[in-house]
């Protein structure tokens, strides 16, 4: 008798990281300026930003709104699942700390729609962000190589032809 509600506690408690899993992973923003994490965190669904692309190396981290870099810092904290596939919560604009209304979905594509919105959902914007494959390092700066194009066309660093 323990065993089963042991058992069916831990399914219940494990059930929003699976829900979530589609979700999790790098994304390439729509703009192929940055690169967020998306991981689930407690019943949530979290995502901060892991990789900026900087022209040259010795180029400054962009800075947030508290005149800090960028680099780490959460955008969103606290998106719930509402209903298969759609999460809902708030998003937090970098480069002035305001926080809008946030939707994520999966599109049919396998990419990331992030609508944010002012209110209610009408009054918004879908940016529309792909998987990204390549490694960003620890210090979120990503440099061009010589070898490799200078922002990914696709959710993956490519070679140039």
């Amino acid at each position: 008798m323990i065993w089963s509600l042991t058992l069916a506690l831990v399914i219940v408690l494990a059930a929003p990281s699976r829900a979530a899993a589609p979700l999790a992973g790098l994304w390439l923003t729509q703009d192929r300026d940055g690169v967020i994490a998306v991981s689930p965190c407690e019943e949530r669904l979290c995502a901060r930003i892991v990789g900026m692309f900087l022209d040259r190396p010795a180029d400054p981290m962009p800075l947030d709104y508290r005149g800090l870099s960028q680099c780490d810092l959460p955008l969103i904290t606290d998106a719930r699942q509402i209903e298969p596939n759609l999460w809902k919560g708030h998003i937090l604009d970098p480069r002035n700390g305001t926080l809008y209304g946030v939707e994520l979905h999966l599109d049919s594509n396998d990419n990331l729609a992030v609508r944010g919105f002012l209110g209610i959902p009408l009054l918004g914007e879908t940016q529309t962000w792909t998987r990204f494959t390549g490694s960003v390092p620890a210090n979120c700066r990503i440099v061009p190589n010589p070898n490799l194009a200078d922002r990914p066309q696709s959710g993956t660093m490519t070679k140039r032809h």
